[in-house]
């Protein structure tokens, strides 16, 4: 195939994972209503696990199913490279929805959230975070049993964050919230269980083919363009497979869903700190490189930067959020100008 197939290819992909984000938002949105479920629940839990599978379907390939060297290095920058994208380009391309919609007139420049369990979506993921960082140092010894033990932790972590995730009170401003009419059953003011389900598989199926097909496509385009699989697995993977996190916040920042929004971000973060990491922990040495360290950094910075916004009395603002792709900018300075390590070609 030549290479305006492949471009081609690519725009289709890219109008799959659109088309499965819109399907999934409506969906979740009405499953969360008839389970009796509060924002917390859906955008942090719900919609950041959903959205989350395709990246975290690459690490789970790479590692368990292939398992060779090249392998364990590409799950591992995946693993990686989906928080650095959420901390940075997730949050860059958010706050410029926010301010492209309040230059059309359809809402505020600043975003209406809860910034106390926002801010402790974010605190969670620092502390798991810094620690599966830790413990992936080269001159740190990781024998079986603490790889084996702290995977264990992570997945009791995120366990207890779910069930206090669940104990958040609902507001009454959500139950009064009118949604929009299920895609599969638009005539319908309330649809029926079996529609909202059959809607949620048809959208994670677009969203989870869509972004497989993105991925292939990207890493055609890389090896076309001589571009390395240091690049591919660390920057272009995740900002391919976390665009569903990416477009369900920006199609609730236009409904004004803010919460949601930042939730289905932050939740994400949160479950890739804990369950993707756990697959690395358990079935490769956990030996990061300088890039992947680099990387796992700057998602941290950028983090403790949005925690700095979120501080008590502070509003939150699209120009925040925005100012966060300087650290995305900064990584790919580094990678260009600065990385010395081996670049070995995508084949």
């Amino acid at each position: 195939m030549g290479i305006l197939g492949e471009v081609l290819l690519l725009l289709v992909s890219f109008g799959v994972i659109l088309l499965g984000a819109e399907l999934f938002t409506n969906a979740i949105e009405w499953f969360g209503r008839k389970h009796g479920l509060g924002q917390g629940m859906v955008g942090s839990v719900l919609a950041a696990v959903g959205t989350a599978l395709p990246e975290t379907m690459i690490p789970i390939v790479a590692i368990i199913f292939v398992g060779n060297e090249v392998a364990d290095q590409v799950g591992i920058g995946a693993i990686l490279g989906a928080p650095f994208m959420l901390s940075t380009a997730a949050m860059f391309v958010t706050g410029v929805a926010v301010l492209a919609f309040a230059r059309g007139g359809r809402r505020m420049r600043t975003l209406s959230i809860d910034q106390r369990i926002i801010g402790r979506d974010l605190r969670f993921f620092l502390g798991m975070y810094i620690v599966v960082i830790g413990l992936g140092l080269p001159f740190f010894e990781k024998p079986f049993w603490l790889r084996v033990a702290a995977g264990v932790a992570l997945v009791g972590a995120y366990v207890f964050y779910v069930w206090r995730t669940s104990q958040d009170p609902r507001g009454e401003h959500e139950a009064e919230e009118e949604l929009n009419s299920l895609r599969l059953q638009p005539n319908l003011t309330t649809p029926s269980m079996r529609g909202v389900v059959v809607q949620l598989i048809v959208s994670l199926a677009a969203l989870v083919g869509g972004a497989q097909l993105f991925v292939h496509e990207v890493s055609s385009l890389s090896e076309f363009f001589g571009i390395s699989v240091l690049v591919l697995s660390l920057i272009i993977a995740p900002l391919a497979t976390e665009l569903p996190e990416k477009f369900n916040s920006v199609l609730w920042v236009r409904q004004r869903k803010d919460t949601l929004a930042m939730r289905n971000i932050s939740g994400a973060m949160v479950f890739q700190s804990c369950i993707p990491v756990t697959v690395g922990l358990w079935f490769t040495p956990w030996v990061l490189t300088e890039a992947a360290i680099a990387s796992a950094v700057i998602a941290i910075g950028a983090s403790l930067f949005l925690q700095v916004f979120l501080r008590r009395g502070n509003v939150l603002t699209g120009r925040q959020l925005s100012s966060l792709g300087i650290f995305y900018a900064a990584f790919i300075v580094y990678i260009v100008c600065f990385y010395q390590g081996p670049v070995p070609v995508a084949h």
